[in-house]
């Protein structure tokens, strides 16, 4: 009997699988711009924050300074501190936070160069929509 072969994907074709593809009427069509290029750098999203404002993106870097909270309808929330080789940005996110100090991962979502909280004003920061541990992926699927 043969042996069946595992396919293996490289980390750049899983990031595409990863990606979600919006489907209309029988169609699939690409992701916004900013998902359809890839992973962006920390530091491309802080030389032009403008260009991204507002925009859905996708990052990877390390964990750093997870702080666990709860909004004001009472539901969890978390944020931390995402950094790569060149910068550091924060990401905010509802719910239980699946993550711990020093996971790398991918984090999907909204950039806001600036957000008025009170009388603070943050700077820099991703809301998610998703934050997936690297360290947790099938390891047989990353080439």
């Amino acid at each position: 009997m043969p042996k069946q072969s595992v396919r293996r994907l490289s980390f750049f074709m899983l990031i595409a699988v990863l990606l979600p593809a919006t489907i209309s009427v029988g169609t699939i069509t690409s992701p916004p711009v900013t998902a359809a290029a890839g992973l962006l750098e920390i530091a491309e999203l802080l030389a032009h924050p403008e260009q991204y404002d507002h925009q859905d993106v996708v990052v990877s870097g390390a964990v750093t300074n997870v702080q666990l909270a709860t909004n004001r309808q009472g539901q969890p929330a978390y944020g931390f501190l995402l950094k790569d080789q060149a910068g550091t940005l924060k990401v905010i996110s509802l719910g239980q936070a699946d993550i711990h100090e020093g996971d790398q991962v991918i984090v999907e979502g909204v950039f806001s160069r600036l957000r008025q909280v009170g009388r603070s004003i943050v700077y820099n920061e991703i809301k998610a929509l998703s934050v997936k541990p690297l360290n947790r992926l099938n390891p047989d699927l990353v080439g």
